[in-house]
């Protein structure tokens, strides 16, 4: 059995392998072998590279270890009922760690047992998706919101591409935002979007 460790976090600049350690030592308490699997990807998109391959590596009996549940998902109900199947499908024994429920899964032998801790875990977690992404949502409103009554409107302007492939160009080359705006003339929230998009 291999404990395979997710962390996600949506944007390079942010520390996707903060909650590492924790959920290191608790994969300890396991006794089991451990991957890790670090990806900086929207937690709004089904496809995202690292979880693939964590997903086709895995093997049934594998535990898959989240900090918890927004870090696997913030999905439309469609794509994180696609999602749940394909973790169902690996065999993977799904282990959120703000979750004490779920932490049951691990080294629960009796059939009856486990198949109630199933029942409640999978309506927690499928509860959690759902808050975390109404809570996407509604930051996205709040921003919409905030723009109209700053007055802010778009100009309808099309996407300058030279320039986007600039920004890319630098971010290769490994510069920061800030020194890829100046290069390139530009605001730093266009860098962020640019190579977000």
């Amino acid at each position: 059995m291999t404990v395979r460790i997710y962390v996600r976090a949506s944007t390079k600049d942010q520390d996707a392998e903060r909650a590492l350690d924790d959920l290191r030592k608790f994969a300890l308490t396991i006794k089991a072998d451990v991957k890790e699997y670090v990806e900086n990807e929207s937690g709004t998109k089904l496809d995202r590279p690292v979880l693939n391959r964590l997903l086709d590596e895995s093997r049934n009996g594998d535990t898959l270890l989240v900090e918890s549940v927004d870090r696997l998902s913030r999905l439309s109900q469609n794509d994180f009922d696609v999602l749940k199947g394909r973790i169902k499908e690996k065999g993977l024994k799904l282990v959120v760690a703000d979750l004490p429920t779920t932490h049951m899964l691990v080294n629960s032998s009796d059939n009856i047992t486990s198949s109630i801790l199933n029942l409640v875990n999978n309506m927690l977690i499928d509860l959690l998706a759902t808050m975390a992404r109404l809570d996407n949502d509604k930051r996205r409103e709040r921003i919409k919101q905030g723009l109209k009554r700053s007055g802010y409107k778009p100009t309808g302007k099309k996407a300058d591409t030279a320039k986007h492939a600039r920004i890319k160009e630098l971010n290769a080359k490994g510069l920061i935002k800030e020194e890829i705006a100046k290069a390139v003339g530009c605001g730093v929230a266009t860098v962020y979007s640019v190579l977000k998009g």
